[in-house]
């Protein structure tokens, strides 16, 4: 008993110090080594695709980075009549950024298939990652830099990047998400203004309720109102990449802790990760997100309710003009929008009840997918995912008709 307590308690304390990373810069709001590259030139041109840098701005203020990729074949760059394939958006999941979909090699990732497959792939990054560029005024190290959670990725981020591209593309755009990617995509789509220039989507590993996570970790951390000590303790910027941070993680993985036991209590079990890649994987990984954040995603696993941030009942008041914070009505998504999802058996954190609570609330029928031995990293880094997850859904984006030209 006392060996597992003590187990207990040195895996929340490697887990807090690998989320405060450097305590001295996360107190003051953190900062981030600027990056030599940008993550075309670093991962995406390296592969032989042609990749274009876009600095797009919220109505927050923030400055997003956002990536176009096309097909390493010339003869696929262009349809038939000379333009481009229909636009697919990208949107990645929580710690993780853009680079997600390139981490594997060229016939594994879902960013290099779709641009071989003749989409014109545009890959998202929320604020707050490192392919992203700050703030118009606030400096990173500064705490209201930091004042966000998903629903702003969700109304301000996905918002512009879909604007953006619909004004470049001057066509409705495919989107896919995976984890965070897919809460923010399931508010963002219950907006009449931003999903009437969405034409579909395809969500891996699904997330809208989380009150049936079965993570442990994550259900220790819940328990233990870690996401409210780290806000109590005046940290507003959850860095993993300080070289500090870094370091501890990867010495962690040369213990009897390996990556993989720590991920699997995270995210579930995976079936189907490269084990000989993850020195690369975390070179890219993670990604800086903010306290706020978490609390937010906390939220909703304690509360089982899919709304926007709650500040309390006074601060709701002033906030939203209620008590309580306002719902993202998932029966406000336009039937008429077609929806793919892929779901996992191992899935710890996109548990399949709450699957199954989401399917009930949306008003369409979606096509689904369901992978017994998937866990949650899967969605994104399985060597198998080609022939489980990308061809079936592209397949299902092909149907709806926008390829008349290839």
């Amino acid at each position: 008993m006392g060996m597992g307590i003590e187990r207990l308690l040195a895996t929340l304390a490697i887990t807090l110090s690998i989320l405060l990373g450097n305590t001295v810069e996360s107190f003051d709001g953190g900062s981030h080594q600027k990056q030599q590259q940008s993550l075309c030139e670093e991962l995406i041109l390296p592969s032989g695709y042609p990749c274009s840098e876009y600095t797009i701005q919220t109505k927050d203020g923030f400055l997003l980075g956002l990536q176009r990729v096309s097909s390493s074949s010339s003869s696929l760059r262009l349809g038939g009549d000379g333009e481009r394939g229909p636009p697919v958006l990208l949107l990645h999941g929580l710690f993780m950024a853009g680079d997600a979909w390139f981490l594997n090699t060229p016939d594994q990732s879902l960013g290099y298939i779709l641009a071989d497959q003749g989409f014109d792939v545009w890959v998202g990054n929320v604020r707050g990652t490192r392919w992203s560029h700050g703030h118009i005024s606030l400096l990173e190290k500064n705490k209201y830099f930091w004042d966000w959670s998903w629903q702003e990725l969700a109304l301000y981020d996905v918002a512009e990047m879909i604007n953006y591209i619909n004004s470049v593309t001057n066509s409705k755009i495919f989107v896919v998400g995976h984890s965070q990617g897919t809460i923010i995509s399931f508010a963002a789509f219950t907006q009449p203004e931003i999903v009437e220039k969405v034409e579909a989507a395809a969500l891996l590993s699904p997330i809208s309720y989380m009150d049936h996570v079965s993570a442990p970790l994550v259900l220790r951390m819940v328990k233990m109102h870690i996401d409210q000590m780290i806000l109590s303790m005046g940290v507003h910027e959850l860095n993993f990449k300080s070289e500090w941070g870094a370091s501890l993680l990867v010495s962690l993985c040369d213990t009897r802790l390996s990556c993989n036991d720590m991920l699997s209590s995270i995210t579930g079990k995976n079936c189907c990760l490269n084990e000989s890649r993850l020195a690369f994987y975390l070179e890219q990984e993670p990604h800086a997100s903010s306290s706020k954040n978490l609390h937010h995603l906390f939220q909703m696993i304690r509360k089982g309710t899919f709304s926007k941030y709650d500040y309390g009942k006074l601060k709701n008041l002033i906030q939203y003009g209620k008590f309580k914070p306002p719902k993202f009505d998932l029966n406000s998504i336009p039937k008429s929008l077609p929806l793919w999802m892929a779901y996992g058996g191992n899935d710890g954190l996109a548990d399949t009840t709450d699957f199954q609570h989401t399917l009930k609330q949306l008003p369409s029928t979606p096509e689904v997918v369901y992978l017994e031995n998937y866990g949650h990293v899967d969605f994104i880094l399985s060597f198998q995912a080609k022939q489980d997850l990308y061809d079936p859904m592209i397949s299902f984006f092909k149907s709806l008709g926008k390829f008349s030209s290839m």
